[in-house]
């Protein structure tokens, strides 16, 4: 798969909530996903395993989903960045805008890295 087909279908997938899905479908399974450090709670993982249980962390933190967006892939070389909102209630935390900038890294026709 090209990189072009990974990230338009990372972001099909995403769009739809399927996040798991796309993880399944498109990453390697020693793949790593990297966290910044000011991300509470959320731990950089080495493993598709890692990557879910971290997925399955993140949607115990979520008492409500009110919306969201991915916008189009930027693809340079073997990586692609995409931008992703989730406007969400956190448990305990809030309502908030969550903002990322995600960058993946592509090798052998799976995604990676992600971070």
């Amino acid at each position: 798969m090209t990189i072009d087909a990974i990230a338009s279908r990372l972001v099909a997938l995403c769009r739809q909530g399927k996040y798991e899905e796309a993880q399944t479908e498109l990453y390697s399974n020693d793949a790593e996903s990297l966290e910044p450090r000011e991300m509470p709670g959320m731990e950089s993982v080495k493993g598709l395993d890692g990557i879910k249980k971290k997925g399955e962390r993140f949607n115990e933190m979520v008492e409500a989903i009110h919306g969201g967006s991915v916008s189009d892939p930027v693809i340079a070389g073997n990586k692609f960045a995409i931008s992703l909102i989730i406007d969400a209630t956190m448990k305990g935390m809030g309502r908030q805008s969550l903002e990322e900038i995600c960058v993946y890294t592509v090798k052998d026709g799976k995604i990676v890295k992600e971070q």
